[in-house]
């Protein structure tokens, strides 16, 4: 005879034992039956314990072969429930928790431009490079500051000097509300760099 309490779904320890136990009878390539099969054999297992036991259990019947499939079905469910991906409900907040702060993200691209360029020379063939490793890394320390809700758009410029002059423009479909922007000049006797850092609200 066995108890109902048998019927609880199985400890992930048992589960493991149970795959390695039966790892070559188990079907891997359908996943409802891999599953099933492994209760049904854990189910066994306990079954005959049970009736080798010494005491028995009144008040209870044993399983048979349909309590076995129930068995299979209702955890194979509540282990895809607990599988399934989470969800989160709307927040419906319209505003970021931790604001974009202009003035933190400037010094730190300020910083970043001066350590890297203050003794590099102007080389027309690796500024690109110069310019995306640049970005790349003035993007990270910009996320690092976990301003939360926002999107960025870093640009870097290294321009020869050669007495021209400059003009840079940007546009963008822009929240004013919560859209902010920042830059950073970086000039040596060779070249001027200019780092533009776009941080768009992202609901």
């Amino acid at each position: 005879m066995i108890p109902n309490k048998i019927k609880v779904f199985p400890s992930s320890d048992t589960i493991l034992k149970c795959q390695k136990t039966f790892n070559n009878q188990i079907p891997k390539h359908d996943t409802k039956l891999y599953f099933f099969f492994c209760f049904k054999k854990y189910a066994q297992i306990l079954k005959d314990r049970m009736r080798s036991s010494s005491h028995e259990v009144h008040g209870t019947e044993p399983m048979d072969n349909e309590s076995f499939a129930e068995f299979g079905k209702s955890e194979i469910f509540s282990l895809k429930t607990s599988m399934a991906k989470i969800r989160y409900a709307n927040t419906y907040k319209m505003e970021p928790y931790r604001k974009f702060q202009a003035h933190l993200v400037r010094n730190k691209a300020q910083h970043i431009l001066t350590v890297e360029l203050q003794e590099t020379k102007y080389n027309g063939t690796t500024s690109v490079v110069l310019c995306n490793s640049i970005a790349d890394e003035i993007l990270t320390a910009v996320k690092d500051m976990g301003f939360d809700r926002y999107k960025y758009v870093v640009t870097v410029l290294i321009l020869q000097k050669t007495g021209q002059a400059i003009k840079i423009s940007s546009r963008w479909v822009w929240d004013v509300a919560r859209d902010n922007w920042v830059s950073a000049k970086c000039e040596t006797e060779s070249f001027v760099s200019l780092a533009l850092i776009a941080a768009c609200y992202y609901e």
